[in-house]
């Protein structure tokens, strides 16, 4: 048998603020991201999950649903986002300037 036919182990993982569940999959070669996660099964575990929209990454770097994983990878699901981080920054400046922590006119620091 070939070692291109042979079935590898990848792991997919989905982490929320107080719980995470990595599991560990052996799939065939030519699996693409959103099958492993289907394969995985995690959306008994999190019913939240939408496959249809659901960003995944390999390793911390986004990737389309059908990216052929390699062995030894991990695909990552992400949780969307509660806040937009430019936004969240902006306030943050608003506030230190309201505060007189910062220049009003430069915006560093006094």
């Amino acid at each position: 048998m070939s070692s291109e036919q042979t079935p590898f182990l990848v792991e997919v993982i989905y982490a929320l603020p107080k719980q995470q569940k990595l599991i560990k999959l052996q799939i065939p070669p030519g699996t693409t991201c959103i099958d492993a996660v289907k394969l995985s099964d995690m959306q008994n575990y999190f019913p939240e999950i939408d496959l249809e929209t659901v960003k995944l990454g390999i390793f911390s770097r986004l990737v389309k649903h059908d990216e052929v994983l390699l062995p030894g990878q991990r695909v990552e699901i992400y949780r969307p986002l509660i806040a937009d981080p430019k936004d969240v920054r902006r306030k943050r400046v608003e506030k230190a300037k309201d505060e007189g922590r910062v220049n009003k006119k430069t915006g560093s620091k006094l």
